[in-house]
């Protein structure tokens, strides 16, 4: 596909093909960068210490979903021959070199912040967290009474010999490779798993306070002190091989393939068919080994070769493992130490006694979490269970958490004779387990459960209640930009929405027949439905835009989302800026479009937000000469959400809420120069800081400061 390069006076000038390799940002390249950026928060003292640490926790699990999902997949394509390229071209084997290029600097830093700076940092604050050499005698005695009361009789030692073959090393878990000598035998290796039944960090009380709690071998209950559970086991093998000398011990750590493939089509039963699948998850090939900067070459190799590892799988570090464990810390009661709480706003109409129905009725009503309290939402699915009038209720759940106070809703509506349909996606990566439980619970309650469309992920977060009022049925319905999780509603930011408007409910419930029953709906009212129209229904938007742009130079495009990959689209808004539009999209993470390309992407600026609350919503703005539209949803722009993935978008035509969005959330987040990044044409990104005539704009900051000037009364 080629087309004729403009500038922004719209001259003619030589061809630019749009499907060379050079236009396009490996994904997983950056999504790197995005982890990159989790890492730069961590390193900033902006943010209250503890959160810090938290940010170092979160950092290390997204670097292990990573290994266990995408870099899983790309030895698969190495291993079988990739047959389609990406976008970038790069091979299977150049990412993977690639990969490990850009992700060293990144664990040397990790490593630095660490050492360096939060650890001492949290001394400072009475917070230690001490190698087991640190600790005083006290510490240590009471440290062996707790290994021998509580510890010792759950480890199991497995030696390997040509009587015990190698023990399997479970995916994710935390391992000691230990060198015993036996007089008879010589030097031996033994494998022991750190059992998961404890915390990670051992509280345990000060040298002066120890005599109080060394009889009764407390561990706990201490007053800041910390340490790794793997150093006190270390320190206490003697214990396991008694009349041998335990020479050394060094902890390893496996990443498997944890990606589920599951032939749906020859899976009769798809709830228990996830279920093995998440079993597998320990079984799958392995992907990483990390080892601490101790472990010598012998003992490294004899693992590698065990584990028929690859060098460019391992990564040896000088820090502990599996540091997505210091998320342990954000347990400590130091306010001081932590974001500062702050109170949830509500929608003036939701303020008073009137039924929430009542209110919907009236007026679209808008919520934007967690700014906004996610207790309307409950309590619209606590209203739906006990209301009288309400006959049914239809949700989909992606993920929910363990504790689910939606699900106990729609239980409790179930017992009070309602109709509910819940669409309960077993396949949401790593929320599998909890969503098999909750789908047994459901069905077993009464609840008609179904788990989607053959192939496809339900990404989309909708609820619909269907009420019998005095001149008919009535449907009220809440769609999202986020899951219905009361947990996550409190750290990620989400867009959600209340209307009875007609057309949208009747393209809701079509939806549902299509999800629960058998049908080939196609055409909506107003939503925009993946898979299907979706992808087109986006692109004519955009072609639109570049219309509208040759007659009156009005063009303004302004997207926020999680992660745009999607090719096709990708070349749509670069025609869209060879055009003259100018293009502002906010790219949370994956951004596989490159900005800034001369006679491309001049009039793209692509900026990214990590902050403290994880941005989440899909916004769509189309200026469209002044007609504006505006798209709200579940989508991003990816070809899994596009063309496997059931997803919606629904638009605001209120013009009030429009407006609101558009100024008080979506242009405010454009103009963030304190929290934003933006990307550089190299793939790369700069922190945005403030011009000398600029004023400092944190947008999540300024969101705290004016909760609730985006709602809008009726």
């Amino acid at each position: 596909m080629t087309h004729v390069e403009t500038n922004r006076n719209h001259k003619p000038a030589k061809p630019i093909d749009l499907d060379a390799p050079s236009l396009y940002i490996n994904r997983e390249l950056s999504w790197l960068q995005f982890n990159n950026m989790v890492l730069e928060e961590a390193c900033d003292p902006i943010h209250p210490l503890l959160e810090r640490a938290k940010f170092l926790a979160i950092f290390a699990n997204n670097l292990d979903e990573f290994f266990m999902i995408r870099v899983s997949g790309l030895r698969r394509q190495l291993q079988a021959g990739a047959l389609e390229l990406p976008p970038d071209a790069m091979s299977p084997a150049e990412q993977l070199a690639a990969i490990r290029q850009q992700l060293l600097p990144q664990l040397d830093q990790f490593s630095h912040c660490w050492r360096d700076d939060i650890l001492p940092k949290l001394q400072q604050a009475g917070i230690q967290v001490l190698d087991y050499g640190l600790l005083k005698k006290k510490q240590r005695k009471l440290l062996r009474h707790y290994f021998k009361q509580e510890i010792f009789p759950v480890l199991t030692p497995l030696a390997f010999d040509p009587g015990h073959p190698f023990p399997h090393i479970s995916n994710l878990s935390l391992n000691l490779a230990i060198i015993v000598n036996d007089p008879a035998r010589g030097e031996l290796f033994a494998r022991l798993k750190i059992p998961d039944l404890f915390p990670r960090l051992l509280s345990i009380p000060s040298e002066e306070e120890a005599d109080s709690y060394a009889e009764l071998g407390l561990v706990g209950h201490g007053s800041g002190t910390y340490v790794w559970i793997e150093e006190v086991i270390a320190a206490n093998l003697a214990q396991l091989f008694p009349g041998l000398e335990v020479i050394d011990a060094y902890p390893f750590r496996v990443t498997r393939d944890a990606d589920i493939e599951i032939e749906e089509d020859e899976a009769s039963d798809l709830l228990s068919a996830i279920e093995d699948g998440v079993e597998q998850r320990e079984f799958g090939s392995t992907v990483r080994l990390q080892v601490g900067a101790t472990m010598p070459p012998t003992v490294l190799h004899f693992l590698m070769k065990e584990l028929d590892m690859a060098p460019y799988q391992v990564f040896q570090l000088n820090l502990p493992l599996a540091m997505r464990d210091l998320m342990e810390l954000t347990a400590i009661q130091r306010s001081e130490l932590k974001n500062a709480p702050f109170l949830r706003s509500l929608p003036p109409q939701f303020a008073g006694h009137e039924s929430l129905f009542d209110v919907i009725r009236r007026q679209d009503i808008m919520l934007y979490h967690p700014y906004d309290s996610f207790a309307p939402v409950l309590d619209f699915l606590e209203a739906a269970a006990t209301d009288p009038n309400v006959v049914a209720i239809k949700q989909t759940l992606y993920r929910v958490g363990q504790n689910a106070p939606v699900v106990a809703a729609l239980l409790k509506a179930r017992e009070r004779g309602k109709q509910v349909a819940v669409l309960v996606e077993l396949k949401a990566r790593f929320d599998e387990e909890n969503n098999i439980g909750w789908a047994r619970a459901l069905e077993q309650a009464g609840v008609h459960v179904v788990y989607g469309l053959m192939g496809l992920k339900t990404h989309a977060k909708i609820c619909m209640v269907v009420r019998r009022e005095r001149d008919g049925i009535k449907r009220y319905v809440h769609i999202s930009t986020g899951n219905y999780n009361a947990v996550t509603a409190n750290i990620y930011t989400d867009l959600g929405f209340f209307t009875s408007d007609e057309e949208i409910g009747d393209d809701v419930s079509a939806l549902f027949n299509a999800l629960t029953g058998y049908s080939r709906q196609d055409n909506y009212h107003k939503l925009l439905v993946a898979p299907g129209k979706m992808r087109t229904e986006i692109l004519q938007r955009i072609e639109r835009e570049i219309t509208q742009h040759k007659k009156d130079g009005s063009g303004y495009l302004a997207f926020k989302m999680n992660a745009l990959v999607d090719k096709a689209s990708i070349q749509a808004l670069y025609r869209a800026s060879q055009a003259g539009v100018k293009v502002d999209l906010q790219v949370r993470g994956i951004c596989c479009l490159r900005p800034g390309v001369p006679g491309v992407s001049d009039n793209i600026k692509v900026t990214s937000i990590v902050g403290r609350f994880l941005e989440h919503p899909r916004i769509y703005y189309f200026h469209n000469g002044g007609d504006e539209e505006l798209l709200l949803g579940s989508a991003d722009l990816m070809p899994r959400n596009l063309d496997r993935r059931v997803e919606i978008l629904f638009p605001v035509e209120e013009p009030n809420l429009l407006h609101s969005i558009r100024d008080q959330i979506l242009a405010v987040h454009l103009r963030d120069n304190v929290k934003a990044r933006q990307l550089l044409p190299d793939g790369h990104y700069r922190h945005l800081q403030p011009a000398k005539d600029e004023t400092a704009l944190d947008s999540q900051q300024w969101m705290l400061e004016h909760k609730g000037i985006w709602h809008i009364e009726g």
